[in-house]
């Protein structure tokens, strides 16, 4: 069986600094800073066609619109869902996070699956 390179979809770079330090697995992340084009988008999902792709996006308006975009455009990928009330993936907490990734199947540091 082939292993298929993990991909995880971001909106910004503060939302992929934070998912890079709790991943723990080799792990490709793509910002898309905000919504994208059609042909952008199609040029994306060009490069990630053999690869296990994650959808992880602000529970807000503009994250919602990106979401329903990939599901439209992409509806191989998988979508993680941070908890509404933290509203954006940078500023919730690491261990929301690292459960939300983990239930995926992506490798997590254990230090971030503890409150603290």
């Amino acid at each position: 069986m082939i292993m298929l390179d993990k991909v995880i979809i971001v909106e910004g770079t503060s939302d992929k600094k934070k998912v890079e330090n709790i991943v723990k697995e080799p792990v490709e992340i793509i910002c898309t800073n905000g919504t994208m084009s059609l042909s952008k988008m199609d040029e994306l999902i060009d490069s990630l066609l053999e690869k296990e792709v994650y959808i992880l996006v602000d529970a807000d308006a503009a994250g919602e619109k990106l979401r329903k975009q990939f599901k439209r455009e992409f509806p191989e990928a998988g979508h993680l869902y941070i908890d509404r009330s933290y509203r954006e993936v940078a500023t919730t907490p690491s261990y929301h996070l690292a459960t939300v990734l983990m239930a995926a199947n992506i490798d997590v540091h254990s230090e971030h699956l503890e409150k603290g």
